[in-house]
């Protein structure tokens, strides 16, 4: 094995190593303009009916206000915390607060839920 082979090895076994970890890292949402955004740029809610880490919205609720899912692994940082949702599925949700998107928002940057269900889903702001 030449020297330029065991190197390329051992670059693409550290990248296999530290990549995962640096997903990791990344914040579930994105800050913008004093909002929360997912990474597709699409508006976050909460919803007043939620308790501190659980979540009211469920069933058909969940299908027009999807969750911002957590993947198997992430774990609570900090303001965030990965909540359990009544299915077993896994939640994000900001300083207590679940969050969710909303299916009428149709490109980044909409906001069409805000004060929905008599003020009841209010954008999730930063502060």
């Amino acid at each position: 094995m030449t020297r330029v082979n065991v190197s390329l090895k051992a670059l693409l076994i550290s990248a296999a190593l530290v990549l995962p970890g640096l997903a990791m890292a990344a914040e579930p949402a994105m800050e913008e303009d004093g909002m929360f955004t997912d990474h597709k740029g699409m508006t976050l809610y909460t919803f007043a009916k939620d308790s501190a880490g659980k979540s009211a919205c469920n069933g058909q609720c969940a299908v027009n206000w999807p969750p911002l899912m957590a993947e198997k692994g992430d774990e609570s940082k900090g303001d965030w915390t990965v909540i359990k949702r009544d299915d077993d599925s896994m939640q994000w949700a900001y300083k207590g607060k679940p969050l969710y998107t909303f299916v009428m928002d149709k490109k980044a940057g909409d906001m069409t839920g805000d004060g929905k269900m008599d003020g009841a889903w209010k954008v999730a702001k930063t502060k």
